[in-house]
Order: C-alpha cells, then sequence, then structure tokens
C-alpha cells in the first residue's frame, strides 16, 4: 500500500473520531441506494433434493453413516434454498444416525446463533472442535456467538485468534473491528486502520473497511465501487448483501438507526441465504428497531 493511501486512512479516522452520532431525520443517505434483484433458488439444489428425497426413502436398505451423510448433504441444500427449520431438523436427524458428524454440529450452531439459542450454540461449537480441532471457521463463528450473546471480551480473543491465522482476510479483520468497537470504538478504528494499512490490498472486503473507516464516501461506494470488477465466480447480489450489511452496522454505529433498519432490510432481501452477512441481518435489524424505538421513545418523552 502507498504512503499517500495510508495517511489518508489515518486522516479519514481522525476526522470520523471527532465527528457526533446522532439519529437522522432525513432519508438523504438512501437516495443513491442500489437495489438488486434477490437471488433466485439454484435449481440444481432443488433438484438434488428431490434425488436425496428418493434415495432416503429406502433408508432400510442404507447403513447409518451413509444415511447420516445423505441427511447432512439433504440439510445443507434446506440451508442454501433458505428453508432452516427443514434443515435444522435434517442435521439433527443426522447427527442422531452419526454422532460425529462435525459438520452438521457446526450447521446447527450458526443456526442456533441466528436464532439466539446462544448457550446451545456454544456447546454445538465446543462438540465441532473436540471432533474437528482444526476446523477453519468454527472460532469465527463461536466469536460471532459470543458477540450476539453480549460476552465481548471472549468474542475479542476467539475472532482475534481466527484473524491471526489469516491476516490478510479483510472479513475476519471486519468481524474482529465489530467486536472491538463495542468495547472501546476510538482504539478499535485505530487498530482496523493500521490493519488495513498493514495487510491491505485490493481485494472487495478491503474496499468494505475503507467504507467502514471513512476513506470513501457512502455514494461514491454505492454508485461506483460496489458495482465494478466482479469476479468471474461472483455475482451483484452476493456483492450487495455484503454492502447492505456493513452499511448498516456503519449506521448502526453512527446512530442513524433509521437507516440502519433500511440497509439490514435490503440485505435479507437478496436471499443470499449461506452468506454469513443475511444470516445475521435479521438479528441486527431486530436490535437497531429496538434501538430506534428507544430514540423515538426519549424523544417523546
Amino acid at each position: 500500500m502507498n504512503l499517500r493511501f495510508a495517511v489518508a486512512i489515518i486522516i479519514a479516522v481522525s476526522l470520523s473520531a471527532c465527528a457526533t452520532t446522532q439519529t437522522s431525520n432525513d432519508d438523504s443517505v438512501l437516495n443513491n441506494l442500489l437495489v438488486v434483484t434477490p437471488q433466485v433458488p439454484d435449481s440444481r439444489y432443488q433438484l438434488e433434493v428431490a434425488k436425496l428425497n428418493e434415495i432416503l426413502s429406502r433408508q432400510m436398505e442404507l447403513e447409518d453413516s451413509s444415511y447420516a451423510e445423505l441427511l447432512y448433504r439433504r440439510g445443507s441444500l434446506y440451508d442454501a434454498l433458505g428453508l432452516m427449520t427443514l434443515a435444522r431438523i435434517d442435521m439433527n436427524h443426522a447427527i442422531e444416525y452419526n454422532p460425529r458428524l462435525a459438520g452438521a454440529y457446526y450447521h446447527l450452531a450458526i443456526q442456533y446463533t441466528a436464532i439466539g439459542e446462544f448457550a446451545y450454540a456454544y456447546e454445538l461449537y465446543d462438540a465441532v472442535l473436540e471432533l474437528e480441532p482444526e476446523h477453519e471457521y468454527v472460532r469465527l463463528s463461536r466469536g460471532i456467538n459470543a458477540y450476539y450473546d453480549g460476552s465481548i471480551e471472549y468474542a475479542i480473543k476467539e475472532l482475534e485468534s481466527h484473524m491471526q491465522l489469516q491476516p490478510g482476510d479483510p472479513y475476519r479483520t471486519l468481524w474482529l473491528y465489530l467486536a472491538e468497537v463495542e468495547h472501546d470504538p476510538e482504539a478499535a478504528r485505530l487498530a482496523l486502520a493500521q490493519r488495513r494499512v498493514q495487510h491491505g490490498n485490493e481485494a472487495w472486503g478491503w474496499k468494505l473497511i475503507d467504507l467502514m473507516l471513512g476513506v470513501v464516501s457512502e455514494q461514491k461506494f454505492l454508485t461506483q465501487l460496489a458495482v465494478k470488477d466482479l469476479a468471474e465466480d461472483e455475482t451483484l447480489v452476493e456483492r450487495m448483501c455484503e454492502t447492505y450489511f456493513y452499511l448498516g452496522k456503519q449506521k448502526q454505529l453512527e446512530g442513524d438507526f433509521k437507516a440502519a433498519t433500511v440497509y439490514f432490510r435490503m440485505a435479507m432481501n437478496t436471499n443470499v441465504h449461506l452468506f454469513v452477512e443475511h444470516r445475521f441481518a435479521g438479528v441486527e435489524l431486530a436490535r437497531t428497531e429496538q434501538a430506534l424505538g428507544a430514540v423515538v421513545e426519549q424523544q417523546a418523552d
């Protein structure tokens, strides 16, 4: 990263630290909102579910381990299609037939985090680590569980441990920042800026960090950066799912809960069910609506 850009990051952080935060009554911040067509359920997934239904109907012909794997696969497909209740049913049944199926515990843990069953999610994450100590994402997900559970110090510990394994991964850095900012906002922003300077590159995820730091404006981000240079394996709706979510978090941190609720709804409406940003947009929406309600009530008094 060149020196000029590094200086710009530090200046932006310094200026933003001096800004006051308040709930906005002006919809102008949403004038440039880019609305994308929701992701359409993949027909291949639906066809595979139909085939698995046929195979699973012949349960007596299958060994327990094979039956568990097929249930796990179907549950994963249900998850990708947004059929969360059916996914949980299959994952639970898969564990009954194979109690050592780490992937099933992991999928269940994520879902229980999303519905606020934090204690049960911790138990499931622990089970994953017992079965698969080197699981790549369990510490990230357990850190997110702690974040939504309000155990911020534990969340920071887990997310920092996960980030240190791949400091060049912008999403690991983003989630660590979201936890750290709950503990010490100014120190968290400075740490985020330092990590951006030290580890950042031209990857899309680092542009999201520039947005959070205030290096790039919301308007420029939505009208220019969010829609350009898509990778071959990336779609606009996937990118906007992330954009909406982190814009929602930015507005939430600024105290602009009205704008934040719009962005979280937009993230949910993308239907990119497998993205962590989509999974937790609903959680964030509920938290933001509660905060907005508290502000409105306070203003009424």
